[in-house]
């Protein structure tokens, strides 16, 4: 037992600043939100919030692995929390939307950044053994933070104003940057690659992506899996951002049904994480990443094709209980096959591309849902998703793959 203690003592704080920091960004996102309709009295505005945050994210996605590879991740992880957090409390005192997009724009990059940074971080603390066990835990977090957030937000806006909740976030990212402060400093005798200072930033980007190029084709089967992963999610968000309109409009639901829908889902991965996190270390990752992918695309599959609330909200919970799985075994093949050194680069070159194509899917659904039907793109978008998770089960499942999903593979060509 003191051993075991010992042994995931650093892992549970590191798992407490999480989902402080979880919570804390759901409750900023339901604000900011509230506080730009306020402002404005348009919904158009509030999509411009959307909007935003993913042209900041593509942007920064472009140059910021190789600034995270050369830099302390721990350092840069309290940097980064403590930036968003000084922004966020400036938010309240801006009156101007142009000012405010500004801003969001910026913090949002930050919060871009700080997610490869931390994954890089979390594959040098965690011991490969714990990976699993800790990224199912995480996940057990993020879907207690999807639905502790917005409860949070509601009570706080009934007792003060969405600018409490603002500041609120600000202390929960002070928090956990004064949590992370405390964290073992595991790059502490490690030198970085700061030869590039006086070469051009063309020259250090050019130089990266052609790493990554070359990384990419010398391990193709680990970013196939990356690749069909990461199209999923560009499937499932796409299809999200219809979500609503089908369940009001096509499945001529009432605000309180659509909104019981949304309920069930966060039961769903509340459900799937707990499931996830009792009986992680029996299920092989191989069948997490395979078997998850393709329960969450039969999900969508379900909810889209359905014509009842009940049928719908069978979809809703089957899609959102599954996730847990798909993420879990993800991320624990991701941090076993990806070299630490490179992470940073690989996440935000790859992260780069899914926040581009999620753009272009969003916009492309949007506009063949006003010119045929929205269920016609939905459940289109279902059958693309479940083709996908099939291929996925498939390679994920080959027995000359194993090594992959054992935990035995440290490192890949570069």
């Amino acid at each position: 037992m003191k051993k075991s203690l010992e042994t995931w003592r650093y892992p549970v704080i590191l798992l407490c600043s999480i989902g402080i920091s979880s919570i804390g960004g759901w409750i900023y996102f339901i604000a900011l939100n509230l506080i730009v309709l306020k402002l404005t009295e348009s919904a158009l505005a509030v999509s411009g919030l959307y909007i935003v945050r993913a042209c900041s994210s593509l942007l920064t996605n472009f140059w910021s692995g190789s600034l995270i590879d050369r830099f302390n991740k721990k350092n840069l992880m309290i940097i980064l929390n403590l930036f968003q957090s000084i922004l966020i409390v400036l938010l309240p005192f801006f009156s101007s939307l142009v000012s405010i997009y500004a801003l969001v724009f910026i913090i949002t990059a930050a919060s871009s950044m700080y997610h490869p940074t931390s994954m890089t971080y979390i594959t040098k603390l965690i011991p490969i053994a714990q990976r699993k066990r800790f990224n199912s835990l995480r996940s057990l977090l993020d879907s207690g933070a999807f639905l502790t957030g917005p409860a949070i937000a509601g009570l706080l806006f009934t007792l003060g104003t969405p600018n409490m909740a603002i500041y609120l976030n600000a202390i929960a990212l002070s928090l956990s940057a004064c949590i992370t402060f405390k964290m073992p400093n595991v790059e502490a005798h490690e030198k970085f690659d700061r030869d590039t200072e006086n070469v051009s930033l063309y020259r250090v980007l050019l130089h990266d992506w052609q790493m990554v190029i070359r990384f990419s084709f010398k391990n193709r089967y680990v970013m196939m899996i990356y690749m069909l992963f990461s199209a999923t999610i560009v499937l499932m968000t796409a299809t999200d951002s219809l979500e609503a309109a089908f369940a009001t409009q096509v499945l001529a639901l009432s605000e309180g049904q659509y909104g019981m829908l949304v309920s069930l889902a966060g039961v769903g991965v509340l459900i799937g994480s707990l499931t996830n996190s009792a009986f992680v270390e029996k299920i092989p990752t191989a069948w997490l990443i395979g078997m998850g992918s393709l329960i969450t695309a039969l999900g969508y599959l379900v909810f889209t094709s359905s014509f009842t609330f009940l049928i719908a909200a069978l979809g809703c919970f089957l899609l959102s209980f599954a996730t847990a799985f798909a993420n879990t075994g993800f991320y624990t093949f991701y941090q076993n096959n990806i070299p630490s050194k490179i992470m940073g680069r690989i996440g935000s070159i790859y992260g780069f591309f899914e926040a581009l194509f999620i753009i272009v899917f969003t916009a492309i659904f949007g506009l063949v849902a006003e010119w045929m039907t929205i269920r016609v793109v939905v459940v289109s978008a279902s059958y693309m998703m479940l083709f996908i998770a099939v291929i996925l089960l498939l390679l994920t499942i080959q027995r000359s793959k194993r090594s992959y999903y054992q935990g035995i593979v440290s490192s890949r060509k570069q």
